[in-house]
């Protein structure tokens, strides 16, 4: 099928926090499928040219999981299949490219849940799995358990019948060179250094689907790499259900990026959630008040998320957030900042 770009209705609150380019099928257009997200860490100079990656690289992600749904498959299979895109690309942090702790290890989390069921699975701080979402996924679909994390997620990955790789497969020149320059002012100013002047003032992105297949069954998942220059197997939202993953059938399907220890002390995945639930609150609004609540302790990030009804919201909080979404008759949306994104070539 042809894909074809068009213009996201958006919103802007002018006091901040801003919430640009949330989405909905309300008004006669055709319900969502898919939203992904691929991270809210965007620097205010990037290149024309590598946002074009970007933009190639989100539309290969949703084009992914939208041919899962369109040839039958469950919103499960769409999340899966979106994230293990981003996964393999070197642009995002999670998988290749993902971002290096303290001792110059990559350590991956990541996290999935059924809307329908309310099953969830998760691993984190794993070095050796190629496609953490995978594995979140075996232990949510393989085992009683809901997360698994260092050896002995891999070596339940494995059994289970998992790609395995040597870690140097996650290494990648930029994310390395960030490391550095972490180091190198941290030893300058003797205190903990995390954020990237090149990359601008926020962590580089976590990657998340959401979806809602032909059933109605909604689905979400998020991966990451976690902060640049973490310590002592530090564990962020990304693997935490209810804090970057979270999914009910009733109400909503959510994916987060951003300062993750903040959205854990939230519980923002789960806070869009129950403003729907227990308020009635429509997906933006729930969604852009979830970002409010993490705003006023400090923190920042973005939030993807689709309704049973086929709407969606993708505010953030920051400069921007490399995003998009697709419709139930496949119409591709992409987005950096607040523009619309060119048709890949």
């Amino acid at each position: 099928m042809k894909m074809r770009l068009r213009l996201l209705p958006a919103f802007l609150l002018l006091a901040a926090p801003v919430f640009p380019a949330a989405a909905s099928s309300e008004g006669g257009s055709p319900p969502y499928l898919l939203v992904v997200h691929g991270g809210s860490g965007v620097p205010a100079d990037l290149s024309e040219d590598l946002r074009e990656e970007y933009r190639q690289a989100l539309t290969a992600a949703l084009q992914a999981g939208y041919d899962k749904i369109a040839n039958g498959g469950s919103s499960l299979d769409a999340v899966e299949a979106a994230i293990v895109i981003m996964e393999d690309s070197p642009l995002f942090n999670a998988g290749r490219g993902a971002v290096f702790t303290h001792e110059g290890r990559n350590e991956l989390d990541a996290s999935i849940m059924s809307g329908r069921d309310l099953e969830a699975g998760a691993v984190a701080g794993v070095t050796t799995l190629r496609n953490p979402i995978q594995g979140a996924r075996a232990v949510m679909e393989q085992s009683p358990h809901v997360m698994m994390a260092g050896p002995g997620a891999e070596l339940f990955a494995e059994r289970a019948g998992l790609e395995k790789v040597d870690p140097g497969f996650f290494w990648t020149q930029r994310r390395w060179d960030a490391l550095q320059r972490a180091l190198e002012r941290e030893e300058r100013s003797d205190e903990q250094s995390h954020l990237d002047p090149v990359e601008g003032d926020t962590r580089p992105g976590t990657v998340g689907a959401a979806a809602r297949d032909r059933s109605g069954n909604l689905a979400a998942g998020t991966s990451t790499g976690g902060m640049n220059n973490k310590r002592h197997g530090r564990i962020g939202d990304s693997p935490v259900i209810g804090a970057g993953t979270y999914a009910d059938n009733s109400t909503v399907a959510v994916s987060s990026t951003g300062w993750g220890e903040k959205f854990i002390r939230t519980a923002a995945a789960f806070n869009v959630h129950a403003m729907m639930a227990y308020q009635e609150k429509p997906v933006a609004e729930a969604a852009a008040a979830a970002l409010d609540q993490i705003a006023e302790i400090d923190g920042y990030g973005g939030i993807i998320a689709i309704d049973k009804e086929g709407n969606v919201a993708m505010p953030y909080t920051t400069r921007g957030m490399f995003r998009g979404a697709v419709t139930e008759s496949g119409e591709i949306e992409v987005y950096i900042y607040q523009e619309r994104a060119r048709a890949p070539e």
